[in-house]
Formats: C-alpha cells, sequence, structure tokens
C-alpha cells in the first residue's frame, strides 16, 4: 500500500508540468536535442489502472546519419514493475519489433529484427526498467523505482545487441544501475522558478544525468550519446555557480 500510495504522489502530483488527457491519464511532450539544436520530439502518456499503470512512449528522432521512430507500450505494477512490454522501431528504415514479459523465475523477450525471429531470456529483476533509447518515459519510472527502492537494486533491460558471456553477441542485455544523488539545482518551467533534484544513473559504465522536478517528474535527461539531452518542453535548466558536488557521506 505504502509503495502504490507513493507512485500515486509521483504520478498524480505532475499537474504542474503535464496535461490532464482524462480521469487518471496524464502526458508530457519532451524535445530531443543535440548540442542544443532540436533534432526530434517524444511523448509520453501514463494512466491509472486498477492493477497498475499503462505507460506509451513515441519517439522520433530526425538527423543526419540517424532515422529512429519507436513507439512503446508498457503495463507496469503498482510497484512500477514491468508486467508487459511491446516495442515497435524502425531504425535507418530497419524494422525491430520487441515483446517482453517476465516468465517464471526470466525475462521473456521475443524479438524480430533484419527478418529474422529470436528469443532472449534474461535474469528477472523486480526493479527493472525497458531502457530504449532517447525514452523518457523509461526516464521517469526509473525516477520513481529510484524513490521506493532508495536508489539501490536498479536495473535497466536494453534492448539493443552487445557482448553476451561467452563473447557472442546477445539480442538484449539486463544491466545493474547506479543511481547517485547530487546537490539540487534550479530551473524554471513555463517561465516560473522551479526546484530540481539532480541525479546521476550509471548504466553500463556510461552517465546519465537526470534532472526531476519536486514531484520526481523527469524534466530533463542528459544522455551518454554526444550532446544529447531529452528535456520537458517548457523547461529550462539554470546554470549552477558551480560544479555539483555529491552530498558529504
Amino acid at each position: 500500500m505504502m509503495e502504490k500510495s507513493l507512485r500515486r504522489f509521483v504520478l498524480f502530483n505532475l499537474s504542474a508540468a503535464l496535461a490532464v488527457l482524462s480521469a487518471g491519464g496524464q502526458s508530457a511532450s519532451f524535445i530531443i536535442a543535440q548540442h542544443g539544436k532540436p533534432v526530434g520530439t517524444a511523448e509520453v502518456t501514463f494512466t491509472s489502472t486498477p492493477k497498475g499503470y499503462d505507460t506509451t512512449s513515441v519517439v522520433r528522432v530526425a538527423m543526419q546519419g540517424l532515422n529512429y521512430n519507436i513507439s512503446k507500450t508498457e503495463r507496469l505494477t503498482a510497484a512500477n514493475h514491468l508486467l508487459h512490454v511491446q516495442l515497435s522501431a524502425t531504425v535507418n528504415n530497419s524494422a525491430v519489433n520487441i515483446t517482453a514479459t517476465p516468465d517464471s523465475a526470466q525475462f521473456l523477450l521475443n524479438i524480430s529484427a533484419n527478418g529474422r525471429s529470436s528469443t532472449t531470456r534474461l535474469a528477472l529483476h523486480p526493479a527493472a526498467v525497458f531502457l530504449a533509447d532517447f525514452d523518457p518515459g523509461a526516464l521517469d519510472t526509473l525516477l520513481a523505482l529510484g524513490v521506493t527502492q532508495n536508489n539501490r537494486d536498479l536495473w535497466a533491460i536494453i534492448p539493443k545487441q552487445s557482448p553476451g558471456p561467452d563473447g557472442s553477441q546477445q539480442a538484449a542485455s539486463i544491466v545493474p544501475i547506479q543511481l547517485a544523488t547530487y546537490a539540487d539545482e534550479q530551473g524554471t518551467l513555463d517561465g516560473k522558478p522551479i526546484a530540481v533534484h539532480h541525479l546521476v544513473a550509471t548504466i553500463a559504465g556510461a552517465r546519465t544525468e537526470l534532472f526531476s522536478g519536486p514531484a520526481n517528474q523527469l524534466l530533463q535527461a542528459e544522455l551518454p550519446q554526444q550532446g544529447f539531452a531529452v528535456v520537458l518542453k517548457g523547461f529550462v535548466l539554470t546554470p549552477p555557480a558551480k560544479p555539483s558536488a555529491p552530498p558529504a557521506d
């Protein structure tokens, strides 16, 4: 009950940043930029259900060398644990479709790409985020899990090829996330001052800078890909007077 109430606090207190779609549903719009230049957009929708939450992410990036489109739907429990994921994507005109769901003690992914189908089984970790590139919905879920998990035992399901333990290529992987809290910063949302939390997620050795609002909603993410950022429309991060440092132990 405590986790469910906390998630509802995180979800339903987004009114300062999100537009209400319908009873129990909210959405947010993001700009994807590289070196400050807009190259894409992302739309995220959260809807409350009797058993938890449904989320939808639609991401589009169009730039030289990269034409990237995804549509992802998820079902989550009230504790933000994955029940089902459906992703359809095109990356430089190559189609990818993924269905993922917990299966006994594993996470089962059925993947169709380049005209081939495959099945991948990953270790099952309850506090796992299905982390597609440029997806602010996944980062919002990570922020909510960070609250309920006290930034511990967090995992990322990476739906792309990577070297397996035996050196062969595997279609997807699951890796731990180290989530650290840094000193708060400042910003504006639609021209009004807003307190900004600063966290850093280290995933497979790469850092993602996360900036969230008072209700832990995603405001901005600076991604490990060179120069990329995902920014909530209307949000501007105020540069700090000096570089942030982790709080003292």
